[in-house]
């Protein structure tokens, strides 16, 4: 079979408020896995006059039986309003931001610390708790 690969987008959508187009993607790939989605980025961006590195996807899912794929792709407007919508894993993964190593025994002590404070001030105590981790 062929190597070609159909991007089909519906339900686009441009959100003005978090300034960014948003759709879903169907991907069509018979004879392949799957398609990186570095591959898609680009189709896509191009598709949309967009940037490569403010286009992106998530939530890819393969149909039974191959073939073909859906996920979603969110183009943004500007980088800031990336960086200020998006979640830090998506932005780590996309290479924006740098993820912060923290041990699993410091995450677990500022979890606990936070449980043991009850009513209005578990927030806060939540709060000092996960800086004194990231401090570690």
């Amino acid at each position: 079979m062929s190597d070609a690969v159909i991007i089909k987008t519906r339900k686009f959508k441009r959100n003005p408020l978090l300034s960014r187009k948003q759709m879903i993607v169907d991907v069509i790939h018979p004879g392949r896995a799957n398609v990186a989605k570095s591959e898609l980025c680009d189709l896509l961006a191009g598709m949309y006059k967009a940037d490569t590195k403010l286009t992106l996807l998530f939530g890819f899912r393969t149909k039974f039986g191959g073939g073909k794929s859906t996920g979603f792709c969110v183009i943004y407007d500007n980088e800031e309003s990336m960086i200020k919508f998006e979640p830090k894993h998506r932005l780590v993964t996309k290479g924006v931001a740098e993820k912060k190593e923290k041990s699993r025994k410091a995450i677990k002590e500022a979890k606990n610390k936070g449980k043991k404070v009850r009513g209005t001030g578990a927030s806060i105590a939540k709060h000092k708790a996960k800086r004194a981790a990231l401090q570690e």
